[in-house]
């Protein structure tokens, strides 16, 4: 029989996506699963530890990320004393779990953040003390940390990244049985919205990832720098990638934005964006060449029907360099109140009072709504008459992040204090701003607000509240002793004795009787609620079959990543609860032990194993994703209600 003949025949019976499927397509793929399983060594619980880390170096008025890892559920997470570096945000705490198969071998890990946003102030070297956290009343103690801060420098050398059609590569990968990732298949790049801003010009980074194998585990290992920039993350922490499919070069790829920022320059001149780095785990087809002399049987053996295995391979992603050069505001027709505001605003104010009385408080209100560096608006030029007192503004921010990038409002409240009677005017208001779609200055003014302010009586206390000032700075004025006022007496009849009455004693023996039973009831939930292990099992179904039902309506909105990461949830949530596994100690092995321990069926085994890894890679693998969404659901559906059957 020719080769050309056995191919179609063995390809009908393997791959589960012809039309003809064999009865021994079914048991290859359990024969070789079995293997797998077999040759996997044991995978012990990881140890808890919190472990903390940073860039090792970073230049002046640089921001960059202070992470604090820990791989289990914690509680009560104590920070360090960070007082080398200005802190710019944190602690902020963000979850990730992710699912690992590397040759056979399946494990969940989930983590948990605590992450500082830092900025660094001066150069020098400086230690940042450890953190500590408490996992099952036990404290843990991270690890310190060495940071050197250098003198900034703006002419910084980036080494392009290599790789095919303009695509970073990354340097580190598993060669597993001629396994590899080639520079073309998965990559990541920068764009930038514009590349010649003006000074205080919003623009939009936006970082790509393209594949054309599955891949899984994406974790940013180095973020960008944005020296001189003022920066707004415009996704956050726990977005879900939103995929789409776009072919390049003849080839399709999936593509995902994995972080959008939003950049205001500060500056002018030439200003460079470092390279993202991440790493991910791609799935690649493994191909064992067999060498036998004959060409007929190297033919043969080397089909795909006999090399169908699949390798994880680790992937290190650098992007691209970013060049942005900053263009100066134009000179010609620059205001002198001009403060560095860019973009497109309005500007509105009112006063809640127009008559009032001295030592009575009055409210100017400023509000600047629009699209821009709207933040960067510390205050406003208010001048109030020499009687009245002034205190610092109430600055209140309304800001709303988008892919097409910041926008919101800015409010300014500012207190008035009248303290001699009189007709007052309020001086119009001025906010000069740069508008960029018309390419030139614009100034927006308020109306003059006249105020007449009548005598307030002598002894009056002028009751002023007030969140924007300082509690010390608002004084009392007048009297502070208040009178006693003089109130009737509530009178009752003699007639009436409730003392030794029957609804006396009702009400003593009443409340007694129920406290009793309270406490016996109390006492029996709480020795039912301390055995955390058998609520977890009694919960552990229900809460599969909402994670389901959450992960249904993910499907019908089409809501992919939400989708996979329900499913894997509820498989791997309802292993631990109902087997009281810890999900550090979540592998395939122990899985198998617990469920062959409990006399579930051998091949119900292998078809709840094969689900958890269908899961993880059918995220990013090529095909319809309807189709997949709906195949998951059902499989994970069904294999949770053939566990139960089988355990009761």
């Amino acid at each position: 029989m020719k080769t050309s003949i056995i191919r179609p025949l063995l390809s009908l019976i393997l791959y589960p996506g012809s039309r003809i499927v064999h009865p021994a397509s079914r048991i290859l793929h359990t024969t070789s699963f079995v293997l797998c399983l077999l040759l996997s060594g044991f995978v012990s619980a990881q140890e808890i530890q919190l472990s903390a880390s940073s860039k090792p170096v970073v230049a002046v008025g640089e921001t960059f990320t202070l992470s604090y890892s820990l791989n289990a559920q914690g509680a009560g997470f104590r920070g360090p004393n960070i007082q080398a570096f200005e802190v710019l945000s944190g602690p902020n705490t963000s979850t990730s779990s992710s699912i690992r198969s590397i040759n056979g071998r399946t494990s969940m890990t989930i983590t948990y953040t605590y992450s500082y946003i830092l900025q660094a102030t001066r150069e020098g070297a400086f230690e940042i003390p450890a953190a500590s956290v408490t996992v099952d009343r036990k404290v843990y103690t991270s690890n310190t940390l060495n940071i050197k801060v250098i003198k900034n420098s703006n002419g910084s050398a980036y080494q392009s990244a290599p790789g095919a059609k303009n695509a970073p590569s990354g340097g580190r990968g598993n060669d597993q049985q001629s396994a590899s990732v080639g520079a073309g298949d998965v990559y990541v790049k920068a764009f930038a919205s514009s590349s010649n801003p003006l000074q205080g010009e919003g623009i939009v980074v936006t970082y790509k990832i393209y594949t054309k194998v599955p891949i899984a585990q994406i974790n940013i290992s180095k973020l960008s720098s944005f020296s001189g920039f003022w920066s707004q993350n415009l996704m956050k922490e726990n977005d879900k990638l939103q995929q789409t499919t776009q072919v390049i070069n003849g080839e399709q790829y999936v593509v995902a934005d994995i972080r959008k920022i939003a950049l205001f320059p500060l500056k002018s001149g030439r200003l460079v964006i470092d390279p993202l780095e991440l790493e991910c785990v791609a799935q690649v087809r493994k191909q064992n060449k067999t060498r036998t002399g004959d060409p007929f049987f190297d033919d043969f053996f080397n089909d795909s029907f006999f090399n169908n295995n699949v390798a994880n391979v680790e992937k290190s992603l650098k992007s691209n360099p970013l060049i942005i050069n900053v263009q100066p505001l134009p000179e010609t027709g620059k205001p002198v109140d001009f403060s560095g505001a860019v973009g497109s605003f309005t500007f509105r104010s009112e006063m809640d009072k127009a008559r009032l009385k001295t030592n009575e408080a009055v409210t100017l209100k400023c509000s600047i709504s629009g699209q821009g560096n709207i933040q960067l608006i510390d205050k406003l030029g208010v001048v109030a008459p020499p009687d009245f007192e002034t205190y610092d503004p109430k600055v209140t921010s309304d800001i709303q992040t988008t892919a097409a990038g910041v926008s919101g409002t800015q409010t300014f409240e500012y207190l008035l204090i009248p303290r001699k009677p009189g007709k007052f005017t309020i001086k119009p208001v001025n906010f000069t701003y740069y508008d960029i779609s018309k390419r030139r200055y614009l100034t927006l003014t308020s109306p003059a607000y006249t105020l007449d302010v009548e005598k307030g009586s002598g002894d009056a206390t002028a009751m002023v509240t007030y969140s924007g000032a300082n509690k010390e700075d608002i004084q009392y004025i007048g009297s502070d002793i208040r009178h006693i006022k003089d109130k009737r007496f509530a009178l009752v009849s003699r007639g009436y004795q409730f003392f030794a009455s029957i609804g006396f004693w009702l009400f003593l023996v009443i409340p007694l009787l129920l406290f009793i039973l309270f406490l016996v009831l109390w006492r029996k939930l709480t020795a039912r609620r301390s055995d955390k292990q058998l609520m977890k099992n009694l919960k552990a179904t229900k809460i599969a079959k909402k994670r389901l039902a959450k992960a249904e309506q993910f499907q019908k909105g089409g809501n992919q990543e939400s989708f996979y990461v329900e499913i894997s949830q509820a498989l791997w949530g309802y292993l631990s609860d109902k087997f009281s596994i810890p999900l550090a100690g979540l592998s395939t092995d122990s899985v198998q032990d617990a469920l062959q321990n409990k006399g579930v069926q051998e091949p119900i085994i292998k078809q709840f194993i094969e689900t958890l890894n269908n899961t993880e890679f059918a995220r990013f693998a090529p095909g319809e994703k309807t189709v997949n969404m709906e195949r998951i659901y059902n499989e994970a559906l069904k294999i949770i209600s053939k566990i139960e059957r089988e355990l009761k």
